[in-house]
């Protein structure tokens, strides 16, 4: 049995992006939906049996009628193609207000064949072409459907979470007792799972996280553990496999390094040790390449803009159809001796570039109506004290710790 398994495709993300004059739509969006394009692709050339989306279809709880509709497009060539797709709810496809619609919701409600979405936890058997597998869903659940107000009250934020914890693990638990040992299983979760390398997902997080631990899902009933929420694709744990996808396209700068794609997961079964074997591989797809040039200028670059072009051009084949941030530190005299118009033009291949200037200016300490020099060290700690107004009864224990460690020091 093969299962793709991919996460956090994030549609509407257009950060760095231009308007395609060919489509009318952000260059950005047509990033993401190459990334969508070249996992559709593949599933149907390697005629898998299962795609699992493991949740954050879109960046905005209300998605736009374009975002869904591009989405929509690409889940109907594998429905068409008799491939079932299972799609998981993340904390991205979470309606605003209870009792709205999650963003998947539309494909249960027109009953679209092949498409199965759990926007709640629950026990699935899906029929594929080489058998039934099961398939337990942990979507992202909101604190207010997992704890009431009477379980929280007077409760820190980590308690409040340990609980939450808890709850989780009691989801999964109950579970397991459902799964038919014959038949392979899978978890497929969106949540924070504790130890895992985080990537822009922190700049892209809804309210407050809950996490488990790694023991809380590495279950052995389970032939594998598919995640979604954390944008760097990871394998947590390989007996049983505890993996996260990672997100398809490139958000911002913090995922510069990071490879993008999806795992094939396949599960083979022993007849005669009715066993099942699982591997799993990543495989890349194209994305948008994100390139940072850091340039530090001297104070005897007699020409600051010479040296700078000379940087852009060792990155030329680099920077064609990159997301580029140049950044230059150069000392304050030297700021208005920056072509700018040269830089700008230097980097048009860019898709899109930034240019940042840090300035390096000479400053010297003052601490009240002396300069950092002139200052004994006990009398610049208690200046420096006053200046960030410490509480008296403070600031006597810190001079007093303080002139214990200048004593410390003349002695040595």
């Amino acid at each position: 049995m093969k299962i793709l398994h991919f996460a956090d495709l994030h549609l509407g993300v257009e950060s760095y992006g231009r308007i395609d004059p060919a489509t009318g739509l952000s260059t950005r969006l047509l990033d993401f939906l190459s990334a969508l394009d070249q996992v559709i692709d593949y599933a149907l050339e390697n005629k898998v049996d299962l795609v699992l989306f493991c949740g954050d279809a879109y960046k905005s709880r209300e998605p736009s009628q374009t975002h869904q509709r591009e989405f929509a497009k690409r889940i109907n060539r594998l429905s068409t193609a008799g491939i079932p797709i299972f799609l998981l709810i993340g904390n991205h496809d979470l309606p605003n207000a209870i009792g709205r619609a999650t963003t998947t919701e539309i494909f249960d409600t027109l009953a679209v064949k092949k498409v199965y979405v759990s926007n709640r936890p629950a026990l699935y058997r899906i029929p594929t072409s080489s058998g039934t597998i099961q398939i337990v869903s942990l979507p992202w659940l909101r604190r207010s459907a997992l704890l009431s107000k009477e379980d929280t009250k007077n409760l820190n934020f980590d308690q409040i979470n340990q609980r939450l914890q808890q709850v989780l693990t009691n989801i999964i638990a109950a579970n397991i007792p459902k799964l038919d040992p014959g038949l392979p299983s899978i978890l497929a979760a969106h949540v924070w799972v504790s130890g895992a390398k985080v990537g822009s997902e922190r700049s892209m997080t809804i309210g407050q996280e809950h996490a488990l631990l790694l023991s809380n899902v590495a279950h052995p009933a389970f032939d594998y553990i598919a995640l979604g929420h954390i944008h760097r694709h990871q394998v947590l744990s390989t007996n049983p496999p505890v993996v996260y996808a990672g997100s398809l396209e490139r958000i911002d700068f913090g995922e510069e390094e990071d490879d993008k794609g999806f795992y094939l997961v396949e599960i083979e079964s022993d007849t005669e040790t009715n066993q099942r074997q699982v591997s799993f591989d990543f495989h890349r797809v194209e994305g948008r390449r994100f390139l940072t040039i850091n340039i530090g200028i001297e104070p005897q670059h007699t020409d600051p803009t010479l040296t700078v072009l000379g940087t852009i051009a060792e990155q030329e084949e680099g920077i064609k159809d990159a997301i580029v941030r140049l950044q230059i530190s150069l000392p304050a005299g030297t700021e208005g001796q920056l072509r700018d118009n040269d830089l700008r033009n230097a980097l048009k291949e860019a898709h899109y570039f930034t240019i940042a200037k840090d300035i390096q200016r000479e400053t010297r300490l003052r601490l009240g109506k002396w300069t950092a020099e002139e200052i004994a060290p006990l009398d610049a700690l208690k200046a420096y004290l006053e200046s960030k107004k410490i509480p008296p009864e403070r600031a006597k224990i810190l001079l007093e710790y303080g002139e214990r460690l200048i004593q410390e020091q003349r002695t040595k």
